[in-house]
């Protein structure tokens, strides 16, 4: 047998230094912080690091490799890398998500801490077909471009159409009873469509779409995020009042067109932040107009409807709820979410791409509401 690694030899030192700037392709922390880094061996100029995986199927076995080998190679005297893998154990499982949730505890809800600094928006509309899901993806995907951590939750149980407008395929990566979500343009992504085979229908009650929204919320690791943005189902059912619930501090933006049968809908999404004591922060009009070859545009499906939500939202909730943008009708923008690039990415200086930048760019610059923080006030002495 070979004489054992001297643990002190400093080539050892200089290659775990390198990989401290390896982070982990989901966790986005460094993984020698994870405890991932099981072994560092070198037999004349050649190394080999082994790599402890959080479970057995990783994802992203391919990306740890490359970025691996790439660190460990930066190592002078160091000309060829070996990447072994094995699989974390249990207590290695368990002394991860403690780390990662900073408590060996049950999991909670982090955006429903006194302490959360993350926006929290519902995005809501009256009826299916106003293009809802496609606001949310745009709006997440244009936050992320701006240099803001951002997640979505496909809370559409029935209706989830957000992996596809993202791109995303695989399932989240599962560390016992925590969920590791995937990414996609820089935008955390969890839908129940990543759980269920393809062509199954969710066939649900109340209590089951309370659980699913619960696990989403509590069960994921979603870091450090700036925003959290929900894409709800239509109407004003179950869903939304669990979310109301589970996210006091949530937010509403409604989602319209035009139409006046659609802006009489949306208004009954919106004002149920009455009872919910939600605070709606604006309205987005989509489809709002077809441009023509000459310049002009034509009303497909009339027009007002936006304005009228956000006018009478505004009398109906007594704050202020400003229209914050018009969303024109572009093919471009549904190739583009059939095609899972959101068109502020695939067509960024197209109109309705522009109008949902500006959209995105209004909401994250927004401070947020008190309604349902703590302000840390105690009560004076006598």
């Amino acid at each position: 047998m070979g004489s054992m690694p001297d643990p002190t030899d400093p080539l050892l030192d200089a290659i775990r230094d390198a990989l401290t700037h390896v982070l982990d392709p989901e966790i986005k922390r460094p993984i020698t912080d994870l405890g991932m880094v099981r072994s560092v061996e070198v037999v004349g100029s050649r190394a080999t690091v082994g790599i402890d995986l959080t479970t057995p199927g990783c994802p992203l076995k391919d990306t740890l490799t490359r970025d691996v080998s790439a660190a460990a190679a930066t190592v002078e005297g160091i000309d060829d890398v070996s990447v072994v893998f094995g699989v974390m154990s249990a207590e290695q499982r368990a002394a991860l998500r403690t780390l990662l949730r900073g408590t060996a505890s049950e999991p909670v809800i982090p955006f429903a801490q006194p302490g959360s600094l993350t926006k929290v928006f519902a995005i809501a509309s009256g009826k299916g077909g106003v293009g809802k899901s496609s606001v949310t993806a745009n709006l997440a995907v244009a936050m992320a471009a701006d240099g803001l951590k951002v997640g979505i939750v496909d809370a559409d149980i029935y209706g989830f159409s957000i992996p596809r407008m993202l791109g995303v395929t695989r399932q989240p990566t599962r560390v016992d009873d925590m969920l590791l979500p995937p990414e996609a343009f820089g935008v955390l992504v969890v839908s129940i469509g990543m759980f269920v085979p393809p062509g199954q229908p969710v066939v649900w009650r109340g209590p089951m779409l309370h659980r699913a929204l619960q696990q989403f919320l509590a069960d994921v690791f979603w870091g450090d995020l700036d925003v959290l943005l929900l894409d709800l189902p239509p109407g004003t059912g179950d869903i939304a009042i669990s979310v109301a619930q589970l996210l006091p501090s949530s937010e509403i933006v409604v989602v319209t067109t035009p139409q006046v049968a659609a802006a009489e809908v949306a208004e009954r999404a919106g004002s149920v932040a009455v009872q919910t004591r939600q605070h709606v922060v604006g309205v987005v009009e989509n489809m709002s107009w077809l441009e023509q070859p000459d310049g002009s545009r034509l009303d497909v499906f009339g027009t007002g409807g936006g304005q009228r939500v956000a006018d009478n939202l505004t009398r109906i909730t007594g704050g202020d709820v400003p229209l914050l943008g018009q969303v024109p009708l572009d093919v471009r923008l549904r190739e583009a979410g059939d095609a899972g690039t959101p068109v502020v990415l695939s067509a960024p200086d197209s109109p309705a791409a522009q109008a949902l930048v500006g959209v995105a760019r209004s909401l994250t610059a927004r401070r947020r509401g008190l309604a349902g923080r703590s302000l840390g006030l105690t009560p004076a002495g006598r």
